[in-house]
């Protein structure tokens, strides 16, 4: 019985070329109670791998949280699947504004302590408490509201490139440190004041929502389905569309844009800009915001040192990184003393 990927990127990515054929872009969750979490990982990779489906998937005791992509051929027969299992049963599927048939090229299903990383140790709070869903409609009310506050739950690398106007943007690294930094400042306005927020997809400000009402918040609203399904109702519903910029999306497009605004800029030259890369060099791997100007100038690299490096034979950057560990941890998306324009 397979339980795992057995085809690389790159062979994943020659297969998807030549059947020629489109795939959807997608992603979901839900928060709910899951008993035997590692059971549950598994019959879902042995039924969506039948499916040719692929994407990143994690599964906790508080629910599931998947980004996939899925042949469009095979969409009905997943969205049986899905409705199958009783607590997704009709779960709300946001589909990606701009589709790419390579967006994900391994199907990656993982058991996590939890699908959103909180940093909470509270036996008391009930994620599945959850505040007022609003469509887009009601949203765009809300926002306008003088007594509203309207927050966004995402990192400062992924609401430097796109924000809905007005939203208050915390300059955080992580999902918890928002937290205590929105309570706090809050803190006198529980009762007073209509808390909204807005992340990508909605899970996030879900699990804020919860928290909040739990820290005694009264009037608590979330966007329904987040920036995604935001820009479709927008769309579909011809309403007046209040974000500005891109999207952030993780996967390796990085970016969706909602509105022509380019409302960030280059972290190297300070030309205006919303295009996210990595640094060239795999042993640095930091992600930043740079122009075709300068992508061509330094090589796709962050900084003259990691150019020198990149330059290097493959043999002697390898020898360079061995011993060392590079991970997400000391990569600081976006922040570095080489970014001059970094805001």
């Amino acid at each position: 019985m397979q339980l795992y990927n057995t085809l690389s990127a790159k062979e994943r990515a020659a297969l998807i070329e030549e059947a020629g054929k489109d795939r959807l872009t997608i992603s979901f969750y839900k928060y709910a109670h899951i008993g035997n979490t590692s059971i549950f990982r598994n019959h879902l990779f042995i039924n969506w791998n039948d499916l040719d489906v692929l994407g990143r998937i994690y599964v906790a005791n508080e629910g599931i949280n998947a980004q996939l992509s899925v042949p469009s051929e095979n969409f009905l027969s997943f969205k049986k699947h899905l409705d199958s299992i009783s607590f997704l049963e009709n779960v709300r599927l946001n589909v990606a504004v701009e589709q790419d048939n390579k967006s994900f090229l391994k199907l990656k299903v993982k058991v996590r302590h939890k699908i959103v990383a909180d940093g909470l140790n509270d036996d008391t709070f009930d994620v599945t408490n959850k505040g007022i869903h609003v469509g887009a409609e009601k949203f765009n009310e809300l926002i306008e509201d003088p007594d509203t506050v309207l927050v966004d739950m995402r990192n400062h690398y992924e609401s430097e490139i796109g924000h809905f106007k007005n939203a208050v943007t915390p300059d955080v690294d992580t999902f918890r440190d928002s937290l205590d930094i929105i309570e706090n400042d809050l803190a006198d306005h529980k009762e007073d004041k209509k808390l909204v927020m807005y992340c990508t997809g909605g899970i996030r400000c879900e699990k804020a929502s919860a928290y909040y009402k739990h820290k005694g918040f009264k009037n608590v609203f979330q966007l329904e389905g987040g920036i995604i399904e935001y820009t479709r109702q927008v769309k579909a519903n011809d309403l007046e569309n209040k974000f500005l910029g891109k999207n952030f999306v993780f996967d390796h497009r990085r970016g969706e844009r909602i509105s022509e605004d380019i409302i960030a800029n280059c972290h190297q030259c300070g030309k205006p800009c919303d295009t996210h890369v990595n640094c060239a060099n795999e042993a640095c791997h930091l992600l930043f915001i740079q122009c075709e100007e300068c992508a061509e100038s330094m090589d796709s690299c962050c900084s003259n040192e990691c150019q020198e490096i990149n330059s290097l034979p493959y043999e002697e950057q390898k020898a360079l990184r061995k011993g060392k560990t590079v991970s997400n941890k000391i990569f600081k998306k976006g922040r570095s003393e080489v970014l001059k324009y970094k805001k």
